[in-house]
């Protein structure tokens, strides 16, 4: 039978109760404890998602959709309860605006395929300087194809957009204007309800890439007006290979199919094939149903966490972390907008962030080094990256004394 998951409602953040729902906390690396601060790439796994991937695979593993046989319908039961947990936590409309993907970068190129049908030559699409790799490399190929140009948003020393450059690119030839809502690289929060806002007085569509703003925000598509949003399980303690699209019924209706194949059909002829209605239409082949339905269970644990008491956490963690690594001396912080999240990216003087981060592993200290998938976001700070610290609601203030003290001794051992 399908395990259904009803998790005890935390009334007030207790940190190192949570910390006990996570088994990979209890790890050493390198015979220390692990002090895990990669979360911006991806979220560690509660014990109930583990439980929950363990029980499809036990109990009812079978095919969505297609069968009768009592497995396939207690599965696809499941999956679509799953996909209902994904619109009401996102507060779309209707469930069919939900379409699962593999995650937040098929998303987008889901969206990017699409409108090569919709665009022409002297379009204009707009990007921010802050974009991920997945949300600037789609749209080249997407203006490759159709001869649409592609404006930038530029950004300040501060890590934020400016916006009155935003407001002279606008005009009405801009079809599309894409942007994430948090910086993976720096954690800077977007003005997306600005950006929003004035792209639709010109008429053209939205985009927000949430794979960084969804495990500390809980975005409310409607109240956004936004077009299209897309976000990964992996970083919302879900599982990998699993993410969302949603988009506004009309826009999805718009587009056409993005693969061909099984479930995204209506009928099948050698002479024509019809197409399925949403959300089918954009989910061809047997899709990660275990994921799809961890993701929902993932979810419900956030949920019963609070996502306010998540963000009243993280910024915690966030300021306590700035002020204790501020104050070794040589570090500096990049991504300083009053507006930011739990993500703290730096360097050490002239030091190469590649370095710093091999050392600091060797203590137990899990952080990303490199460009994050965001080069030009270092070739603006004429860097070749930077270590990048990412806080989540089970990480404790203690392990960041043990990051700066980390930090203290590469910073001596490389200098």
């Amino acid at each position: 039978m399908v395990l259904l998951f009803l998790y005890k409602e935390i009334n007030m953040l207790d940190v190192q109760k949570i910390r006990e729902d996570f088994p990979i906390l209890k790890r050493k690396v390198h015979g220390n404890p692990l002090v895990y601060f990669d979360n911006a790439a991806t979220s560690q796994t509660p014990q109930v998602v583990i439980d929950a991937i363990v029980d499809y695979y036990s109990n009812y593993n079978a095919n969505i959709h297609r069968g009768v046989h009592t497995l396939s319908q207690e599965a696809t039961d499941a999956y679509e309860l799953a996909r209902k947990k994904v619109q009401q936590h996102f507060n779309a409309a209707n469930s069919h605006e939900i379409i699962l993907t593999t995650g937040a970068t098929h998303s987008i190129n889901i969206v990017a395929t699409g409108f090569a049908n919709l665009l022409s030559q002297g379009d204009e699409i707009i990007v921010s300087a802050l974009e991920h790799h997945s949300n600037i490399v789609p749209w080249q190929m997407l203006c490759e194809k159709t001869g649409a140009i592609l404006k930038v948003i530029p950004m300040n020393q501060e890590g934020e957009l400016l916006m009155e450059v935003y407001d002279q690119l606008l005009s009405d030839k801009t079809k599309l204007v894409f942007t994430n809502h948090i910086s993976n690289a720096l954690g800077t929060v977007n003005p997306i309800e600005e950006i929003i806002e004035k792209a639709h007085k010109t008429g053209a569509a939205v985009l927000i890439d949430g794979a960084q703003s969804c495990p500390h925000i809980k975005p409310d598509v409607q109240a956004l007006d936004v077009d299209f949003y897309v976000a990964s399980a992996h970083k919302l303690c879900g599982p990998t290979g699993v993410g969302v699209l949603y988009g506004k019924e009309d826009w999805l209706n718009k587009l056409p199919p993005y693969q061909g194949g099984g479930e995204m059909i209506d009928q099948v002829t050698f002479e024509k094939t019809t197409y399925a209605g949403l959300p089918h239409k954009f989910e061809a082949g047997t899709p990660n149903i275990c994921g799809g339905i961890a993701f929902g269970v993932a979810l419900d644990y956030m949920n019963s966490i609070g996502f306010d008491s998540i963000a009243g956490y993280e910024q915690e963690l966030l300021n306590y972390g700035t002020e204790k690594l501020l104050a070794i001396d040589g570090l500096r912080i990049y991504g300083t907008s009053k507006n930011k999240t739990s993500v703290i990216s730096f360097n050490l003087g002239d030091i190469h962030p590649y370095d710093v981060g091999s050392i600091v592993d060797k203590l137990g200290v899990a952080v990303r080094t490199g460009h994050h998938c965001a080069q030009p976001i270092m070739d603006f700070y004429k860097i070749p990256g930077t270590i990048r610290a990412s806080f989540s609601f089970y990480n404790t203030k203690e392990e960041i004394d043990i990051l700066v003290a980390s930090v203290k001794k590469a910073k001596m051992m490389l200098s």
